[in-house]
């Protein structure tokens, strides 16, 4: 087999660029290898990795004008792409080209001839399944995509939101030679820690159903209406309340909670039904269980005294021997702690990182592990008090408040610099 390429765009075939019947990118396929930390021969093997590109922009090559690229988290990059109009509305200001990569065996980007069936099947196909390789194959695409542009000098930033934010900013340190900077929004980096009846299966089933509502619509608590997990009103949260304090519900809790979560899953007003055991998968999440099982350990819970959550303690035994069962894998405990540094990755920022922006709204549940104060002069946090999950990369409104319009020239204006000093050390420095 022959190592990673991009392949040139002279010769890019109908079948490795399509367009997708929008104007906001193209979509193309990269040649990507499995395997890039083994030389066994199966690690040589390769996949179509799907990435988005917009060069409306661009400046182009000779001008060493700038790429932002979004880095792809736990599904569809299509998905992503329409819902982070951040860099469109960015792009012309820097004439910057835009890429979105996909992140490994999501979306488009499945191993093993792109058959999910089989890529999901075990944990020895799972197991190239790792933010580790994700990484490598973002640094090897971007590296590669330069070069058959002749791009070798233009700066590349790279974004990113939640899981894709902790992505972004562990790129930034793993591959600061690739990438000038990051911005990581809602990135919860600090967030990791050094037989039942079928009554009882319904009931957890419908716990389960509710909690997923409260906890997405608490997540995208967007100042405006928004379609990104799923149809909502501006303030989904408020409207929730309203439906809870409902007169016509009386002292019924069952009927509280269903009209609290009908806003999230019926807002629109046109399903009759819920389905608890749908296990459709719209977005392509599926292989976020697996990475949520071997390093992506997230310890969560709920306090019943402050919070509609149900009191849940988390315990690691409890979520190890679900993993066991689920996929005869031992989780790593603490790989990411070691990889990329845990809470004392705030130290390993202030001595070995530069040029990232952490940008939290208050108003995310995952905004208790990100970064909530400037780690350095170049380490900037960004906090909302009123911000939802990665609110700052959505597109723009008529209906944005004051201070999300605040919050991105901020933003903006840091990235700026970061291009700015870029371009003068290029110029003034001498190898």
């Amino acid at each position: 087999m022959f190592p990673a390429s991009i392949i040139p765009p002279e010769k890019l075939s109908v079948s490795r660029t399509s367009s997708t019947g929008n104007k906001l990118y193209k979509t193309k396929y990269y040649t990507q290898i499995l395997d890039h930390f083994n030389f066994y021969p199966k690690s040589y093997h390769t996949f179509q990795q799907r990435y988005l590109v917009n060069d409306t922009y661009w400046g182009g090559a000779k001008k060493n004008a700038p790429i932002f690229v979004y880095t792809g988290n736990e599904g569809d990059i299509e998905w992503f792409a329409q819902n982070t109009g951040f860099l469109y509305e960015t792009a012309p200001r820097f004439k910057a080209l835009i890429v979105f990569i996909e992140h490994r065996f999501y979306g488009k980007s499945i191993p093993f001839g792109g058959n999910k069936d089989v890529a999901y099947s075990n944990a020895s196909t799972l197991g190239y399944l790792s933010s580790t390789q994700a990484l490598a194959d973002y640094a090897t695409l971007i590296i590669d995509l330069k070069q058959n542009l002749t791009a070798t000098e233009s700066p590349v930033v790279v974004f990113g939101g939640s899981y894709g934010g902790m992505l972004a900013a562990w790129f930034r340190l793993k591959y600061p030679h690739v990438a000038i900077g990051a911005l990581a929004s809602s990135s919860p980096i600090l967030n990791f820690e050094n037989l039942t009846s079928p009554n009882y299966i319904d009931a957890d089933a419908l716990g389960g159903w509710l909690s997923t509502a409260y906890v997405y619509t608490a997540m995208t608590d967007y100042p405006t209406p928004s379609n990104f997990l799923s149809p909502l009103p501006a303030y989904p949260v408020k409207q929730m309340c309203k439906a809870i304090d409902d007169p016509a519900t009386g002292n019924n809790t069952f009927a509280k909670l269903y009209g609290a979560a009908n806003v999230y899953y019926n807002y629109s007003g046109t399903a009759t039904c819920f389905n608890l055991d749908d296990d459709s998968d719209p977005h392509g999440l599926g292989g976020w269980r697996w990475q949520a099982c071997t390093e992506m350990i997230l310890p969560t819970g709920a306090n019943n005294e402050e919070s509609i959550f149900p009191e849940s303690e988390w315990h690691y035994n409890d979520s190890a021997s679900s993993c066991k069962y689920a996929f005869d894998i031992e989780p790593r405990r603490n790989w990411i702690t070691t990889e990329f540094g845990g809470y004392d990755i705030q130290r390993v920022l202030k001595r070995f990182g530069s040029n990232i922006i952490f940008f939290n709204g208050l108003r995310d549940p995952w905004s208790g592990g990100g970064v909530l104060k400037n780690i350095s002069s170049t380490i900037v946090a960004i906090v909302a008090k009123e911000g939802a999950h990665h609110v700052d990369l959505r597109f723009s409104t008529k209906e944005d408040p004051e201070w999300l319009k605040h919050v991105r020239k901020q933003e903006v204006n840091i990235i700026q610099g970061w291009i700015s000093r870029y371009y003068h050390d290029l110029a003034h420095l001498s190898v």
